[in-house]
């Protein structure tokens, strides 16, 4: 048993690589898991991957849908944003309008509008957690990727609000916590490509063992932290 377990977590952008591992990897810990997502057969195919689960469709980055969506919920323990999407560009004057708006939408608009809406039940749990995934990208930017720093520096500085708000209004229940990865690489990735080393790359299944974990430790010492998943190469 884990500190998680009965616990019941949201986990945003549920049918992406590292949602898929975070819902089976809450649910084996003993959470009650509420998956979302905006495809109705991607959700089903998780469904049936991780029996146990409730999915729900839902646009994120229309406020009134998700709070809605919030207030049908009820109590919960956890928030795991994991939207993502990634938009690249020769240098910066290949930043372009089209590859931000995408980029603004997935991983900013997103986080803002669930960390509103469920911030009310986050804030009366005994035990809440939200958790980003983000980016060593946002400490050494470049010109080919500006869009998508830039969009993973400014879901932190959201982040680090939310972590603010639970200082003052949860100080010792909720903590908001940012994990950081280059790049995530999974089972399928090493068997097309078993001469690749993937240096630096983050195993998915570390992503699901950290989420999980969030749960054992204290609220006030978590809180507003920014947790390295790289791992140190041999």
């Amino acid at each position: 048993m884990t500190g998680v377990a009965g616990r019941r977590v949201v986990v945003a952008g549920a049918t992406g690589a590292a949602g898929r591992v975070v819902c089976a990897a809450l649910t084996a810990a003993g959470a009650s898991v509420i998956a979302l997502g905006s495809d109705d057969s991607r959700l089903a195919a998780l469904a049936a991957e991780v029996p146990g689960l409730t999915v729900e469709t839902v646009d994120l980055a229309d406020f009134a849908a998700v709070t809605s969506l919030a207030g049908r919920t009820g109590e919960v323990d956890g928030l795991i944003h994991l939207v993502g999407g990634w938009r690249g560009g020769k240098g910066l004057t290949g930043q372009s309008d089209e590859d931000w708006e995408f980029l603004s939408r997935s991983l900013i608009t997103t986080l803002r509008n669930t960390t509103r809406a469920f911030q009310p039940a986050l804030l009366a749990s005994p035990n809440a957690r939200v958790a980003i995934l983000s980016a060593t990208g946002v400490d050494r930017p470049t010109a080919g990727n500006a869009n998508y720093v830039t969009a993973k520096a400014a879901a932190e500085t959201w982040l680090a609000a939310v972590a603010q708000s639970f200082g003052t209004g949860a100080p010792d229940t909720a903590a908001a916590v940012t994990f950081v990865i280059k790049a995530l690489v999974d089972e399928g990735m090493r068997a097309a490509a078993p001469e690749k080393r993937f240096p630096g790359y983050t195993d998915v299944q570390a992503v699901g063992s950290a989420v999980v974990g969030l749960w054992d430790g204290r609220a006030a010492e978590l809180n507003g932290t920014r947790v390295s998943l790289v791992p140190v190469e041999d």
